[in-house]
């Protein structure tokens, strides 16, 4: 029985396109083993939001061949999608597909593998795709939070951001297509689905029928799942009208990741973004109306072209009376093909350092203020796992998305128990079982 190896780079989409790849192997017979382990094939799906990504893929590469000299090595997903030519030329690379026609992916392999052929090139232009291409998941492996691809594609073409590119013009998934495969994951006992997509706010635009909202409302019906989450949201989504509906949905988690990306309203008009910091400002305090315990979670960019010592400050001031929970720091990087690799004044490396620095530390600071106020409550925790480092002790999260550490005599994991929050500690609150 011929092995495959999987591994991941990126985002949650990137993770369930792996499982789906995986349930398309396993149907036609391939055993599915750890990466580090001798495989016949093995299929790296690929990152390429930073240079860091398209290195560390390249990196996995070599790695994959090292394990298995004779093994046939496939390159899937983002950096497959918008650089095909690089990557063919790479000695180790046999096949490279990108972000469309993956259920292909299994006989382009044979066919290597028969010596048809040495290399394929089978990546074709995703900016004229008009459909969803289905791809589902009946069983997301180790985890115990189904993560549900609903939408793919970007039509908001920010200066810096080469998804677009790389995922193609919006595609909704069709309801009725969701809610199949929430019902197949929900008999499997998993008790919370998170909605992801590329750009989650727009799904249904294209479909003309159904919205986000409506989605939402049908997945709560089903009655075994305990739990829906929304991954990262468009600020523009968040009206009165939309979260006060959200609201009578009591199985919603109250965590929301709203994408910032800068403080200053220049740099947020030359990154093309579609808001001001006083429309996202009154976005936030739309949602803390109707959830006013949520969790805020965002992505800030520092070192974007043109970002000085003032806008830089306007960014670190305007998180700070935000009070987010939670802040992905990241540096700006440029990516080929882009209008921002072009923009004057690039900011220099060290200085993007000392930004990063500076912003992590206020968003450390931020978090563990927002779990302050939860220390003496007793929340309801989804358990994922065991803590690696700490015997009889399980992770997981509340449903405002604080991770939590238990100690339990007995295996808790996929379990929704009751703790009481007592300690905080750098990256999570400890808790007691009750």
């Amino acid at each position: 029985m011929k092995k495959v190896a999987f591994y991941t780079l990126g985002c949650k989409v990137n993770t369930y396109d792996t499982e789906a790849l995986a349930e398309i192997f396993e149907k036609e017979g391939y055993t599915i083993v750890n990466f580090h382990e001798k495989a016949d094939v093995y299929v790296i799906n690929t990152c390429t939001v930073t240079n860091l990504g398209d290195r560390k893929s390249r990196q996995m590469i070599r790695k994959a061949k090292k394990i298995n000299t004779d093994a046939i090595i496939v390159v899937a997903g983002c950096y497959a999608q918008t650089a095909p030519e690089e990557l063919i030329k790479i000695p180790e690379v046999n096949l490279v597909i990108g972000n469309k026609d993956r259920k292909n992916i299994v006989g382009l392999v044979e066919k290597i593998l028969e010596r048809k052929k040495d290399k394929i090139n089978a990546v074709s232009n995703i900016m004229k795709e008009a459909d969803f291409e289905e791809l589902s998941v009946h069983e997301m492996k180790g985890k115990t939070r189904a993560f549900i691809k609903i939408q793919e594609g970007c039509n908001q073409f920010c200066s810096y951001c080469i998804i677009p590119y790389a995922r193609g013009p919006i595609r909704s998934r069709k309801p009725e297509s969701v809610l199949k495969e929430v019902k197949k994951l929900a008999e499997s006992d998993y008790n919370e689905v998170v909605l992801t997509g590329i750009h989650v706010a727009s799904y249904g635009k294209d479909l003309g029928q159904g919205s986000l909202l409506q989605l939402m409302q049908e997945i709560h019906k089903i009655e075994e799942i305990q739990r829906i989450r929304l991954s990262s949201l468009e600020p523009r989504l968040l009206t009165e009208d939309f979260l006060k509906s959200l609201s009578e949905l009591d199985k919603f988690c109250p965590h929301f990741h709203i994408s910032l990306q800068s403080g200053s309203d220049r740099i947020l008009k030359a990154m093309k973004r579609k808001y001001t910091t006083a429309e996202y400002k009154q976005y936030v305090k739309n949602v803390r109306k109707y959830f006013p315990l949520a969790s805020i979670t965002t992505d800030i960019m520092v070192g974007f072209p043109g970002e000085g010592e003032e806008e830089f400050q306007e960014t670190y001031h305007f998180a700070k009376e935000i009070a987010f929970s939670k802040i992905h720091v990241f540096k700006y990087s440029s990516r080929k093909g882009t209008p921002a690799a072009k923009y004057p004044n690039q900011v220099k490396g060290e200085i993007k350092e000392e930004r990063s620095k500076k912003l992590i530390a206020l968003a450390e600071k931020m978090e563990r203020e927002y779990y302050k106020q939860f220390i003496g409550t007793t929340k309801k925790i989804l358990f994922e796992q065991e803590v690696p480092s700490r015997n009889g002790y399980y992770e997981g999260l509340t449903d405002n998305y604080i991770r939590v550490f238990a100690k339990s005599s007995e295996d808790i994991k996929g379990q929704i128990k009751f703790i009481l929050l007592q300690k905080i500690w750098k990256d999570h609150v400890e808790g007691k079982l009750i």
